[in-house]
């Protein structure tokens, strides 16, 4: 069957006859194949059909699936013949149940060759960001009228790194640029000039130096390699489809609400790669004090509270938001932690999408199986056990299904909240705790 174009219309998706959109599923893969997943070195097409029909019946109409450096790119201007024939044979299969597939980026899932090793999603390196555009500008010039793709995903979690040799380099280059003389740099940075000099300074160690300047410029460095690499992969696939929806799958740390450390601010914030993003992408886990553990309502409600202070922050910028990726576990223990039930997982992962319904127009639940195999919290985060056993998620998420799809979901009220100041989060533990814990009272008093 053919799938009808999905489109952007201001904070929501539609089809082309004016019919709300709600992308609700998984992010697609198999247990059994591996971890990380062998989605493609092991791709069943007659597992994937049966698949795809028992998610159709359990109300989801879009899959995440991501794409690999040896199956769909192993050499610069080079696309798999045998990576396309899988891919095209899913598009085939997805089409035939009613779901929508959203292809994300090329990743290390099934191994890095070696001529992308170096930076292999190419934020610094120009030849390598050179093949990421090659290779976007072949695949989607291949797939410009395939409607069943819902959109496509740059990168799943992009975070700019902190210190090696190129970005060193391009950091001296950035600075040159802003500052153009030492004597300038000296006077931001409140040190002496003759301590100074453009093509020899180092990174910022990574810690917290509240406010600093040397850290914010680094921390607005790193933005904007960011946003130059968004800007032109975004490019990329326009060029080859203009029609084409893009975004990039965001991690939590894109939103400097908590981070286990100053370096893990992503560096990818949302306002900046807002004009070339046709909608935005969040994921989430719960990780507020540590991993949720089903203790008690209060670690329950100061997740929600994170929960709802990310997605806030990624929806700020007016466009669709899509929770691409979330889930807990349930079903047995991981590591260390507490077990957990099933029916503690779909409770969770049911207030997930209520809270931020509204705020966000589509949720995709990270995996359809769990995956023993998984070395996270991935072993129980599956709408089915690994033998296909429906759990209490997969059921609640057949009802949550029929709640939300095909509706348009008002936009949240807008509670008044603490303000996340950007500066301050980015550069201080403290400002970012005080922060979270404004938000979690807020929460908390408005009920």
């Amino acid at each position: 069957m053919a799938l009808a174009k999905i489109t952007v219309a201001g904070s929501r998706f539609t089809t082309a006859d004016g019919s709300p959109f709600v992308p609700f599923g998984v992010n697609y893969f198999r247990p059994h194949t591996g971890w990380a997943p062998q989605v493609w070195g092991q791709f069943d097409a007659a597992a994937t059909r049966d698949d795809f029909v028992r998610l159709r019946a359990m109300g989801a109409n879009c899959v995440r699936v991501f794409l690999s450096f040896p199956a769909f790119y192993p050499e610069p201007g080079c696309l798999s013949p045998d990576g396309l024939a899988k891919f095209d044979e899913l598009l085939r299969l997805a089409a035939e149940a009613g779901l929508y597939v959203h292809p994300t980026g090329l990743d290390h899932w099934e191994g890095v060759p070696p001529w992308a090793s170096s930076d292999k999603y190419g934020y610094v390196e120009e030849d390598i960001a050179a093949a990421r555009d090659d290779f976007w500008r072949s695949f989607v010039t291949r797939y410009r009228d395939c409607t069943t793709i819902f959109a496509y995903d740059m990168l799943n979690e992009p975070s700019i790194g902190w210190d090696s040799p190129a970005m060193v380099a391009r950091w001296n280059e950035w600075l040159a640029a802003r500052y153009a003389l030492v004597g300038q740099l000296a006077t931001a940075w409140g040190v002496p000039a003759d301590t100074l000099h453009f093509g020899e300074l180092p990174v910022p160690p990574n810690a917290d130096a509240p406010r600093e300047r040397r850290l914010l410029d680094f921390q607005h460095f790193r933005e904007e390699l960011a946003e130059g690499w968004v800007k032109r992969q975004s490019q990329a696939i326009k060029c080859a489809d203009p029609a084409a929806l893009v975004t990039v799958g965001l991690i939590q740390w894109s939103v400097p609400a908590l981070l286990p450390s100053t370096s893990h601010y992503s560096a990818f914030r949302p306002e900046r790669i807002a004009p070339y993003l046709d909608f935005q992408e969040i994921h989430f886990y719960p990780l507020s004090n540590g991993a949720y553990q089903y203790r008690d309502a209060a670690e329950r409600d100061g997740n929600l509270a994170y929960l709802e202070s990310v997605v806030r922050e990624t929806a700020a910028p007016g466009q669709p938001v899509v929770v691409a990726e979330f889930g807990w576990y349930g079903g047995g223990a991981v590591a260390d932690w507490r077990n957990a039930t099933e029916e503690q997982q779909a409770e969770w992962c049911a207030a997930l999408i209520d809270t931020t319904a509204g705020l966000a127009c589509g949720w995709l639940n990270w995996g359809f199986y769990d995956s023993p195999e998984s070395t996270d919290v991935s072993i129980y985060t599956g709408l089915l056990t690994a033998d296909g056993t429906m759990k209490a998620w997969g059921a609640r998420f057949k009802e949550l299904a029929e709640r939300y799809c095909g509706q348009i979901i008002p936009p949240s009220v807008l509670l008044t909240r603490p303000t996340l100041d950007w500066e301050d989060c980015i550069t201080d533990g403290e400002a970012r705790a005080a922060y979270l814990a404004a938000y979690e009272l807020s929460c908390r008093s408005s009920g």
